[in-house]
């Protein structure tokens, strides 16, 4: 009986482990996903920019 509780203390333990490993990657997947999605906006808006302006290897309109 006593081998049994301690290797149910030992999954438990596992298991909390584990638990605090995912709670941590969840954390870590957020603030990335907020940065990619910050980084996505900024090059929408240089693009935009860019755009608004004549094209580098567009011949101007009397060529």
């Amino acid at each position: 009986m006593v081998e049994l509780e301690e290797r149910v203390a030992h999954l438990m333990r596992a298991v909390d482990d584990l638990s605090d490993v995912v709670a941590g990657q969840a954390k870590e997947i957020e603030r990335l996903t907020r940065l990619v999605q910050l980084l996505v906006e900024r090059e929408a808006e240089r693009e935009a920019m860019a755009t608004d302006g004549p094209a580098a290897n567009v011949k101007p309109p009397h060529w």
